[in-house]
């Protein structure tokens, strides 16, 4: 007989995985995992847990595992390639909401949402903000399917998503000028450096939403100018960057006209997102 405790000693290196795989299968909250360790599991159960618990050791992650990830206190559904929603991104998002509230307050609003994966910036938005309407854009077919799935679960019928190139995905919409804020979380990854990624991402998570060109800044070149056409004047133009891209990015912004453009840091202190307002 196994018991709840034996599966999670036999996998000791991974004690907050053990508990969320055994959550998974049981269909248990944590805390039963902890109060009722002595149980005796199925052999089904112990089966699936080993095989589980071994390709996590391998590397694959453990949200595909799940097919959930929680950001900003929604649980999204996820399916292997889509990007996985990180916690460094949520203060994009926070900003967003807050500006919005500020700047606009109950008015309706329109947030352009470049690239989005799973959904989390545009889903997130949508559901923290009720007066916008936020559309989504992404050339990835797998991406627009789970962002709608999670549209879905989240109930929301304020946002819409398109798939299509960057702006190429809005062609027909009579949209120019017309959106408050453009966000994005583009690929900023330098070819060079997807190799020295950690496994969990470079072999499972799709290097379409990973790498941005040589230097990584090949995205932010391409949406900064063409972003003016779509904002509206003293629009809000925001991005996520890599940690040591800050400056870089904040030249791009500054060259094509945007003012008042600054860098916000993450939690670690490091450079994280960039912004500016159109200028006109």
């Amino acid at each position: 007989m196994v018991t709840i405790n034996d599966l999670r000693s036999k996998y000791g290196e991974y004690p907050l995985e053990s508990i969320m795989v055994i959550s998974k299968l049981l269909k248990v909250d944590k805390s039963y995992i902890y109060t009722y360790g002595d149980k005796v599991v199925e052999d089904e159960v112990k089966d699936n847990y080993i095989d589980i618990m071994e390709n996590i050791k391998s590397g694959y992650p453990i949200q595909y595992i799940l097919g959930e990830r929680e950001f900003m206190g929604l649980d999204f559904y996820l399916e292997e390639g889509v990007l996985i929603p990180r916690p460094d991104t949520e203060i994009l998002v926070e900003y967003i909401i807050d500006y919005a509230k500020k700047r606009y307050g109950d008015e309706n609003i329109k947030i352009l949402d470049l690239g989005i994966g799973s959904g989390a910036i545009s889903l997130s938005v949508a559901h923290y903000l009720k007066n916008t309407i936020v559309y989504g854009v992404d050339i990835s077919e797998m991406a627009i399917k789970v962002a709608n799935i999670n549209k879905d679960r989240f109930k929301l019928s304020n946002v819409e998503f398109y798939k299509g190139d960057l702006f190429q995905a809005l062609t027909g919409l009579s949209l120019e000028g017309e959106f408050h804020i453009i966000a994005s979380n583009p690929p900023y990854i330098a070819t060079k450096e997807i190799q020295n990624l950690d496994i969990k991402v470079r072999g499972f998570e799709p290097r379409l939403a990973l790498e941005g060109g040589l230097d990584g800044l090949d995205f932010y070149r391409k949406i900064t100018p063409m972003s003016k056409k779509y904002l509206q004047n003293q629009g809000l133009l925001i991005y996520e960057i890599g940690y040591d891209q800050g400056e870089k990015v904040k030249d791009i912004l500054t060259l094509e006209g945007f003012k008042e453009v600054k860098i916000l840091k993450d939690l670690q202190g490091l450079d994280r997102v960039v912004l500016g307002l159109k200028n006109g």
